[in-house]
């Protein structure tokens, strides 16, 4: 099991899913509810797995096993499908790793406190998680691989150990309370829909998996499935504990990862709990920020190689590591809002583009052996779905729907 490839997969996919979005949903959805959160998280998990799959079914045509989602954009749509596929692909994975950037800046500069020691300074911070982690990104598949595992196996531990002394302090009232604005359920869906962004390392799987479908397949349910469960627990322990009123106060006060971990403290009264929330939040943006930095490796490394730009390691380096980290050092409260606009460039990303993959896989391929459930009618359902994820940021700019986090 442990060197078996699709389980790698699985855990590389689960790792890159289980970060700072899922983080973030306390953050923005202790105005919402229990309910109408799970209603929420069930309804985007569906449709960004039945996405997930579609990638499976047009990476069947790819000539290369190697071969980026841009390159299938170009096959399908010319040089203007690899313009967008490129474009959305960095912008979003940029969004997302100067999130974890700034997020995982965030709690490392507050884990000396835990020691009685002063607090690290923010940027300082925000290098050394850099620089430490994206080593390991710069080894390859293989050396995200193996860290994954390890720490997956960290994570599982430090979230067991959450939920073993959250659990039992769950109030049913909590669970039973009502969005303060039946807005916010939209108004979050663009954030929560990160949460399962794993697209971005679809083209590495695919390469790692050796174009097998079946395991490809196998890979995407079973990845997609542990965070299902992991962030459904979550929120009934979040939700459960914490009284809509006094959680939607503290975060108010401090809209960032280090205020989760106050709230999770002062409301439950344990120090230990706080530095655990801490751990598991650590170990969740770091596989995450592993994932998507190996989908920037990708991305840059597809487009490099399309027109003949030197892609060793040092200037793929540069590229995928700089951008990212200038955003961290300058705007280092801009977690909420990297991850807002993530979930524009996701929803295109993750579901407009594999639509429109598929549309055109299946014209120019009628004999494929695997296609997705749901014929053209799920497509424009979807499409549908997704036009509407890309609006709402510009809803909430306008005023016209509310905020969720600040």
């Amino acid at each position: 099991m442990l060197k078996n490839k699709t389980f790698g997969s699985a855990l590389i996919i689960a790792g890159t899913t289980i970060g700072a979005g899922m983080l973030a949903m306390p953050l923005t959805s202790a105005g919402m509810g229990f309910g109408y959160t799970i209603l929420l998280l069930v309804g985007l998990w569906t449709l960004l797995v039945y996405s997930g799959l579609l990638f499976v079914e047009v990476y069947q045509t790819a000539d290369q096993l190697n071969d980026g989602v841009a390159t299938l954009a170009e096959k399908y749509f010319g040089v203007p499908g690899r313009i967008l596929a490129t474009f959305s692909l960095l912008v979003l994975l940029y969004a997302l790793s100067a999130a974890y950037i700034t997020g995982g800046g965030s709690l490392l500069s507050g884990l000396p406190t835990a020691l009685g020691m002063e607090v690290l300074p923010l940027k300082t911070s925000i290098i050394i998680f850099t620089v430490v982690l994206g080593s390991f990104v710069v080894i390859g598949t293989k050396g995200v691989d193996g860290i994954t595992r390890l720490l997956f196996i960290g994570k599982l531990l430090a979230f067991a150990f959450v939920l073993f002394m959250m659990l039992p302090k769950v109030a049913t009232d909590n669970l039973m309370a009502l969005p303060l604005d039946y807005a916010f359920v939209i108004s979050a869906a663009p954030i929560f829909f990160t949460s399962f962004g794993f697209h971005v390392i679809m083209a590495s799987i695919n390469s790692y998996l050796d174009g097998n479908v079946a395991q490809f397949r196998k890979a995407i349910l079973i990845g997609t499935a542990i965070p299902l469960i992991a962030y459904l627990v979550w929120q009934l322990a979040t939700h459960g504990v914490l009284s809509q009123s006094e959680f939607v106060r503290i975060l108010q006060a401090e809209p960032t990862l280090n205020g989760l971990v106050n709230a999770v403290r002062e409301i439950t009264g344990s120090n230990i709990m706080g530095e655990v929330v801490r751990i598991f939040s650590a170990l969740a943006l770091i596989t995450s920020f592993l994932g998507v930095m190996l989908g920037v490796f990708e991305g840059l490394g597809d487009l490099f190689k399309r027109y003949h730009l030197p892609h060793n390691r040092l200037s793929l380096t540069l590229a995928a590591f700089l951008p990212p980290l200038v955003f961290a050092l300058f705007y280092p409260k801009g977690f909420i809002t990297a991850l807002s606009y993530a979930g524009l460039l996701c929803a295109f990303y993750c579901l407009i583009l594999p639509i429109g993959l598929a549309w055109r896989t299946r014209q120019k391929n009628p004999q494929l052996a695997y296609r997705v459930m749901g014929g053209n009618i799920a497509l424009v359902f979807a499409l549908m779905i997704g036009i509407v994820i890309m609006v709402i940021p510009f809803l909430i700019q306008t005023g016209y729907l509310p905020t969720v986090a600040s």
